[in-house]
């Protein structure tokens, strides 16, 4: 089984308690580890699989519980780094429906040195990029842009989500998308939530939107659309693969628990790049990777939801 290398933010989320989707009412806050590399991570340990986390936490008690939960979660940390700038934190506000609400407080996530001893790693195995704060400027995208490069040289297989946060982009949107284009050109598969597929092609219908990013280069293509499940696209072929209906709590890490779970399937092939022109086999592991993001909505917060093994394995029967 490849190991999956995940870069980007490890942070805490301060999630409100009893206060709908409004953070101006919310006065009671629960402490929660967050960051979408760092899910993704915990879902693919969760599972079975191997994981890396490539981050930066701050030197203080935050990050210390941050740098616990990988532990406890079985994801190596080896190249997890401290800074003494403080621990990144989001305030997140839940509706009824699940839906969430993001304000950002950046600190220490964006201090990440580059290490080119990593690069040696990447070799055979796959890449994750998946960061919502590592656009931002900073040591971060510098360090995110060389560990593409570096897993591009190695030619390890490459998955990207752009994890678009409005809060952190408005009136940037132009920026965002400059950004995005190099990753979408040159992963093997790219992950997209409705709202970022339209926001990065242009084109509000998911085929045409399809349509235009894989000119831009990436061979395949899912886009989550909640409790419909999730349109995949190969360039051939196309289609929405259903999920399973759930009572939604929470959608926090939904799309890191289903990106996590895809590449753990994929983990266990000789040659992932060698399937994503394939639509039969990767519509079988988008049903279960849809089963995976479902389960995560079941419960609060979003590490302690992913779904183990047996847990997927009892919601496919």
């Amino acid at each position: 089984m490849k190991k999956i290398f995940c870069i980007g933010e490890l942070l805490i989320d301060f999630v409100a308690e009893n206060q709908g989707s409004d953070l101006r009412k919310a006065s009671v806050f629960t402490k929660k580890a967050g960051g979408a590399p760092a899910n993704v991570a915990c879902a693919i340990s969760k599972l079975g699989g191997s994981s890396t986390f490539i981050g930066c936490i701050g030197d203080d008690p935050f990050g210390n519980f941050l740098e616990q939960i990988l532990i406890e979660n079985s994801v190596d940390t080896r190249h997890l780094q401290k800074t003494d700038t403080f621990t990144t934190l989001a305030f997140v506000s839940i509706a009824e429906n699940g839906e969430r609400d993001f304000v950002f407080s950046r600190g220490a996530d964006r201090e990440l040195k580059y290490l080119p001893k990593i690069k040696s790693e990447f070799k055979g195995n796959m890449l994750h990029l998946g960061a919502a704060t590592a656009l931002l400027g900073g040591p971060l995208e510098s360090a995110y842009g060389h560990y593409f490069f570096d897993g591009l040289t190695e030619r390890a297989f490459i998955s990207f989500d752009p994890n678009f946060r409005q809060d952190l982009w408005k009136r940037r949107e132009g920026g965002f998308i400059k950004k995005c284009i190099p990753f979408i050109e040159k992963s093997h598969l790219c992950k997209f939530s409705l709202e970022e597929a339209q926001l990065l092609s242009g084109k509000e219908d998911l085929t045409e939107a399809s349509t235009v990013l894989h000119n831009l280069g990436t061979e395949a293509i899912v886009i989550t659309l909640g409790g419909e499940g999730t349109y995949l696209s190969t360039g051939s072929r196309h289609g929405i693969i259903p999920s399973i209906a759930v009572e939604a709590v929470d959608t926090t890490g939904a799309g890191d628990a289903f990106i996590g779970c895809l590449l753990y399937l994929l983990s266990a092939l000789e040659d992932p790049s060698e399937v994503m022109g394939n639509f039969e086999f990767l519509m079988e592991m988008v049903r279960k990777a849809n089963a995976a993001g479902a389960l995560t909505t079941t419960q609060f917060g979003a590490i302690p939801a992913l779904p183990t093994q047996q847990d997927l394995k009892a919601a496919l029967k």
